[in-house]
């Protein structure tokens, strides 16, 4: 049997085993990260830190983040998943460990400080799952990853509360998030990476990576005898082009960083200031709905923090469901993303206003149960409409700063929400309706434009 090229337009069988592992990855993550950030404000008092020092301490790791979200996505596109997920993974478990071993405030910041600057082990993992599925299957892979990661932060308190009963709790599940993060680069290590490389990673991006294009139609396979050597060559060349394999990973430190910064600036000018805007604009609203939630129903309704506890837990169980939904639902659209964020965000818009005005209790747990819903698909379709627009063979640059745009939404949020809080326990939620509805504006004047790129796109492929 002779064949004169790799069958690249052959559509490809996903890479299941490889994408349920990043799922547990996804899972085992959070988990361990959400044991860990209910105490951690308790942890820094119990230190003799002020409030006003606690509250600097608790803005180091956002501050690290913001800095360091884009250059860390940059730098897995430059060297490849694999190695750069291992480095997050066991950086953010030695963080972990030296967090179970403060007993100071120094020693406190210290700790923080390799968790805020490699714990993106999540966005790396994102970055992963758009190299090895197609444009299309892109949004259910995504949404199913966000749905394993919700449910391991649902869980993660249970356990961290139960652990902090017993004597120097904080420091025992410090070391337990710590030996998750170590199972978790184990079983990155073990991952079937042989997959990748006899998987086409995108079929719709050939055109945008034409070198790479023309390395692929040049392996031929002469017989049988030698099909799986060439089909394996045309493997390398595809994950070589996408970051899979870890070739420059030998690279000099400074070629690398200028690899990184080439991309980064290449990311700063280009066109993508709007979807961004739209994800700052977003997540602090949402951020702002949250934000006085517990006090905010306690004074409108006399709500008992155990009750409010009961409905941030239902909400929360939702948005871990409604991530399965996201792959039905742009089935629904026809994979039109702009469109799809555009009424998920005027949802959003609405029930924010819906909970401000809220008469009943019963209104708010409405509110809630869309409201979970809405957010969980926007913030997929944001991340998707990203990768859209700036290309998935930069996809760790981008996740990398998106993530950046939400760290800066962390930082803005509490000021906003503390001057809100001034005229009303109702005005941060006001004040993200406002938000919200600037975001629904710019939508509204660039889709269009978005739809005629699109357009554009598909007719040069």
């Amino acid at each position: 049997m002779n064949n004169s090229a790799c069958s690249i337009y052959q559509k490809p069988r996903r890479p299941t085993r490889i994408i349920r592992c990043i799922y547990v990855v996804g899972f085992m993550d959070l988990f361990g990260v959400s044991m860990i950030i209910p105490l951690l404000s308790h942890h820094v008092k119990a230190l003799g830190a002020s409030p006003t020092v606690a509250g600097i301490v608790g803005s180091t790791y956002g501050v690290l983040q913001l800095f360091s979200s884009t250059i860390v996505g940059s730098w897995s596109d430059v060297v490849g998943r694999r190695y750069s997920l291992l480095t997050c993974l066991l950086l953010s478990a030695f963080g972990y460990g030296l967090l179970g071993l403060s007993t100071s405030i120094a020693l406190f910041v210290l700790a923080r400080i390799p968790v805020g600057l490699f714990k993106h082990s999540l966005s790396i993992c994102r970055a992963l799952l758009s190299d090895l599925v197609s444009e299309t299957e892109r949004p259910l892979v995504m949404g199913h990853f966000n749905a394993a990661s919700s449910v391991g932060f649902i869980l993660g308190p249970v356990v961290g509360g139960y652990l902090t009963e017993h004597e120097g709790g904080f420091y025992l599940s410090s070391f337990v998030c710590a030996a998750i993060f170590l199972l978790n680069a184990g079983l990155v290590w073990m991952l079937p990476w042989s997959e990748t490389l006899n998987h086409r990673v995108d079929a719709n991006s050939n055109s945008n990576n034409s070198k790479s294009y023309d390395k692929l139609k040049n392996c031929p396979v002469r017989n049988h005898h030698d099909h799986s050597s060439s089909t394996t060559a045309c493997g390398t060349a595809i994950a070589s082009c996408w970051g899979l394999r870890d070739t420059n990973l030998l690279q000099p430190a400074w070629r690398q960083l200028t690899s990184v910064l080439v991309r980064i600036r290449m990311l700063a000018s280009s066109d993508m200031w709007d979807v961004f805007l739209v994800r700052l604009l977003m997540a602090v609203a949402i951020m702002l709905y949250y934000s006085n939630f517990s006090l905010a129903m306690e004074e409108r309704f006399d709500l008992k923090p155990k009750v409010t506890g009961y409905l941030i837990s239902y909400s929360s169980m939702l948005g871990a469901l409604a991530g399965c939904l996201v792959g039905p639902v742009t089935h629904l659209y026809g994979n039109n993303m702009s469109a799809l964020l555009l009424h998920s965000t005027m949802l959003t818009c609405s029930l924010i206003f819906l909970y401000t005005t809220a008469p009943n209790v019963w209104q708010v747990l409405l509110t809630s149960t869309f409201f979970a819903i809405s957010t969980t698909i926007g913030r997929t379709c944001i991340t998707d409409l990203e990768l859209q627009r700036g290309g998935a063979q930069a996809s760790g640059t981008l996740i990398g700063a998106g993530q950046s745009v939400t760290a800066v939404g962390r930082v803005l949020a509490p000021l906003l929400s503390g001057l809100a809080q001034e005229f009303s326990p109702c005005g941060p939620p006001s004040l993200g309706v406002v938000l919200a509805l600037i975001a629904v504006g710019l939508l509204l004047i660039r889709t269009p434009k978005w739809d005629s790129k699109a357009k554009v796109k598909d007719k040069n492929h």
